[in-house]
């Protein structure tokens, strides 16, 4: 049924890195979502009221602020594809996100007054509502169409990847699961009297479920708008892709930004020979700055830090520091490394140091160790430090 959909409705659906084949996708998932929770939400809301089932109409209400997170990601999606301008130089990708971050506030909005009404029903003593035949299959259609909605949002979120629709798959999910407790509530009530009001606790239980969905996926979002790291494959394959250069020795200050789906711009230090011909190193880089946007979408600058590889005394200085910043912390790392010809009496030790997020030790401490232990191994060693942090959040 999906892949119908989307073969009907996507044109050239198999080009999702194409802005106008994104948005005809999140078109499609809005425009279905809709339909379905505004048919489910009239459906509910009637029968609820009708039989005074507290869960049932909650569940309705549910429904129709699901409506409304698709009419946002619709919106969102709008947004989204616009140009580029002067005012937004890099495009209104991010739009995603934020309409992603509604529909997570949408969602916690639902969870609570749900919880809310809940509380109150077990507190004012509210007996435990009869359901009749109607509300049961009313119910069980509806977890079947909010299962097969989850599944649809999920193959299309994943397909595009639009944290929007992913959000939806995951309200979707989150109605399958409160329907079927209601459900169940629903069953046990028909064979079993009970002295409490099943039904409000069942409707407390689904509230709970639904605020952490929302806050799970609020604070997935609010990543992607601050600014999260980079997924650690598109780190490997921008790594692997320079690499496969015979005239690149390595990689450091790899620096991506995200402005939404398929609008990423990256820079990156590449390691070359320093007696390189930079005409044609040049051209290397140009080759492999198309070769990264072509693969991964990623629009890359690359700047040249020319290394000497010859100079023996200059790679065993370095292997020197490497194994001295080993010691101190194994997750720290040093590049751009240069040496003044060796004296009796001073020798500089140039190179710049990659800070780990999680390292406890201060600039200040940290180069005090690491030029106490240099001057242990070597006391001509005086070393001349730039402090650089990890972007990457590897």
């Amino acid at each position: 049924m999906t892949s119908l959909l989307i073969k009907l409705f996507v044109k050239n659906h198999t080009n999702t890195k194409s802005s106008d084949t994104r948005a005809r996708y999140g078109n499609l998932g809005s425009v279905v979502g809709i339909c379905a929770n505004i048919l489910l939400s009239a459906l509910k809301i009637v029968i609820g009221i009708i039989g005074g089932v507290l869960s049932v109409t909650a569940d309705g209400f549910n429904n129709l602020a699901d409506a409304g997170s698709s009419v946002v990601t619709l919106i969102g999606f709008k947004l989204a594809n616009k140009p580029a301008d002067r005012d937004h130089p890099f495009g209104h990708g991010r739009m995603e996100y934020i309409s992603a971050f509604i529909i997570s506030f949408l969602i916690l909005l639902v969870g609570f007054e749900l919880l809310k009404d809940s509380v109150f029903a077990l507190r004012d003593k509210v007996p435990m509502p009869q359901f009749e035949l109607v509300s049961i299959i009313i119910l069980i259609i509806s977890i079947v169409t909010k299962c097969w909605l989850y599944l649809f949002n999920r193959k299309i979120g994943k397909t595009i990847d639009s944290a929007a629709l992913i959000a939806t798959a995951k309200d979707s999910l989150n109605d399958c699961i409160a329907t079927t407790a209601i459900l169940v509530a629903a069953v046990i009530s028909k064979f079993v009297a009970l002295p409490f009001n099943l039904d409000a606790i069942m409707a407390i239980g689904v509230a709970l479920f639904i605020l952490w969905s929302g806050f799970s996926s609020a604070k997935d979002t609010l990543d992607e708008i601050l600014g999260g790291p980079p997924e650690k494959q598109l780190i490997k394959d921008i790594n692997d892709t320079i690499l496969s250069f015979d005239e690149f020795y390595g990689i450091h200050d790899l620096i991506v930004h995200n402005y939404g789906p398929g609008r990423q711009f990256a820079s990156v230090h590449v390691e070359v020979p320093h007696n390189a011909d930079i005409v044609a190193c040049h051209e290397k880089i140009d080759l492999c700055e198309k070769l990264v946007c072509e693969k991964l979408g990623v629009n890359l600058v690359i700047h040249m830090d020319p290394i000497d590889t010859d100079d023996e005394s200059i790679a065993k200085a370095r292997q020197s520091m490497v194994q001295i910043i080993k010691s101190i912390d194994e997750n720290l790392s040093l590049h751009d490394f240069r040496m003044t010809p060796a004296s009796n009496t001073r020798t500089n030790l140039i190179f710049d140091v990659v800070i780990p997020s999680e390292l406890k030790l201060g600039e200040k401490e940290l180069n005090d160790i690491i030029c106490q232990k240099a001057q242990e191994a070597d006391k001509t060693y005086v070393c001349v430090i730039t402090y650089d942090h990890d972007f990457t959040g590897q």
